[in-house]
């Protein structure tokens, strides 16, 4: 139900100036102006104004005379105001809104309604490529925080009108901007209708974590399987491949991430990269990325197992038994390594840049050489897990990442207790986990290896060469 302001433009004036508090927000500005004679007033957010535009419009304002000024609020939207973007807003909670993500609001005598005029300007930083989602071939620009500009880096790649960028807003006090981009033509409709349903039932308070918090918002099944539901991307290209693929882009202001949806395991695992190169170097990439995920989820498990049960090593990998004395059993020293190095990783991340080198240096030293020789480590276990933590580091998911971690040390636990039975329990496990899981569509995480498309399963794993329809 629309609740308009005041008619009076004093009570109007007295009315917005309460609401706004501007005895206490010293970046919201109202200025006083006289249009031909007829009392006017602004507001705009002090930081969001580009005051060349603003400077224009007053010039402009100041030399009308009383026959150029309309009766109607509409009339002199159309007529008069030199400015393209310019809209009637009635509704308190539009103006309100509008105002406070950056336009200016113009009052004026005898006119009940709001103009407001989009000559805002977003601090922002530089489209930048991404530090974590990089290429070694391809664009190098990467997503913002601010809405309009990820809009235009995906028109710049689709320059067709079946490309939709929808809005909507969530958040009782941060209204977020979400946007919905996708090929009217191609996307999955129930999917697209879903979706638009679930963001507009959102009833939260603030979208604090701005992606996050939506996606655990939009995803209504439990939380407590660790594969990703969702790919995030930083990459411009990345989402203009996935539009046209036919799936749905989410992006949502104030982050410089994009969110695709559906995604299954395999979608996860692809990278920019696969599709810059060759294709047989891309399948190379592809499949190498594939094995070392698998192995960094399988190596501390099997090399625990053959420890505990040294009579299954064959004799050409005897090589891998531990020779020096064993002071702390195995499964602790691997699980102590997987907390540290966790806790290296954060380090990094909250050490300043000057000193990150060094203390990168120091803390090789010390978690290498030194625990070894005090005892508390072996050499061969400090050799795999130096591996782990860097194999890790061949694919862009974080959530995925943690994913195999998680299911690492279960597959640990159950293995240093149970044995062989724990293992392969380990093992069933991970496989039930990888199934069960459902994409944001309810339809399979591993489609398309169930229900079986053997010839979209080769595109899985295989790059494929582009063909040319002429």
């Amino acid at each position: 139900m629309e609740n308009p302001l005041p008619e009076d433009f004093k009570a109007r004036e007295i009315r917005l100036h309460e609401i706004l508090q501007m005895d206490k927000n010293f970046d919201i500005v109202y200025k006083p102006i006289t249009i031909a004679g007829k009392k006017a007033g602004i507001y705009f957010i002090d930081g969001f104004m580009q005051e060349a535009i603003m400077e224009k419009l007053l010039e402009f304002f100041y030399k009308l005379t009383p026959k150029e000024v309309p009766p109607t609020a509409q009339e002199f939207m159309d007529q008069v105001v030199p400015y393209t973007e310019v809209s009637i807003l009635t509704d308190e909670d539009d103006i309100l809104k509008n105002l406070l993500s950056g336009l200016t609001c113009l009052f004026m005598e005898d006119y009940r309604e709001c103009i407001a005029i989009d000559c805002r300007t977003y601090p922002m930083r530089s489209v930048s490529e991404p530090e974590k989602d990089k290429a070694m071939r391809g664009s190098k620009d990467g997503f913002v925080e601010t809405l309009v500009m990820n809009a235009a880096l995906i028109r710049r790649r689709i320059r067709s009108p079946r490309l939709c960028i929808e809005i909507f807003t969530a958040g009782r006090t941060s209204r977020t901007d979400i946007l919905l981009c996708y090929m009217n033509d191609r996307v999955d409709r129930p999917l697209l209708e879903e979706l638009q349903k679930r963001i507009r039932q959102v009833d939260v308070d603030a979208l604090t974590m701005n992606q996050e918090s939506l996606a655990e918002c939009i995803y209504e099944r439990k939380w407590f399987n660790p594969f990703p539901k969702f790919k995030f991307t930083e990459r411009p290209d990345t989402s203009a491949a996935a539009i046209l693929e036919g799936n749905i882009i989410i992006l949502v202001d104030n982050s410089p991430q994009a969110v695709i949806v559906p995604t299954s395991i395999f979608d996860i695992i692809e990278e920019a990269d696969d599709y810059y190169f060759p294709p047989i170097t891309g399948t190379y990439l592809r499949l190498a990325r594939f094995l070392i995920a698998l192995i960094t989820l399988l190596l501390t498990p099997v090399f625990l197992l053959l420890v505990q049960n040294p009579q299954w090593i064959p004799p050409w990998l005897e090589f891998i038994q531990v020779k020096e004395a064993i002071n702390v059993p195995l499964i602790w020293q691997l699980l102590m390594l997987e907390l540290a190095i966790d806790g290296l990783r954060l380090a990094a991340i909250n050490t300043p840049s000057m000193l990150s080198t060094p203390l990168s240096v120091v803390a090789g030293i010390v978690l290498g050489q030194f625990t070894v020789d005090s005892g508390w480590f072996n050499s061969e276990i400090m050799m795999y897990m130096a591996f782990v933590a860097i194999a890790n580091y061949t694919q862009s998911s974080y959530e995925l990442g943690y994913a195999l971690k998680f299911m690492r040390l279960i597959l640990l636990v159950l293995t240093a207790v149970f044995n062989q039975w724990g293992f392969f329990a380990g093992i069933l496990l991970v496989c039930v986990a990888v199934a069960s899981n459902k994409t944001i569509a309810g339809k399979s995480y591993i489609y398309p290896l169930f229900p079986l498309n053997l010839r979209q399963l080769k595109k899985r794993f295989f790059r494929m060469r582009l063909k040319n329809r002429g």
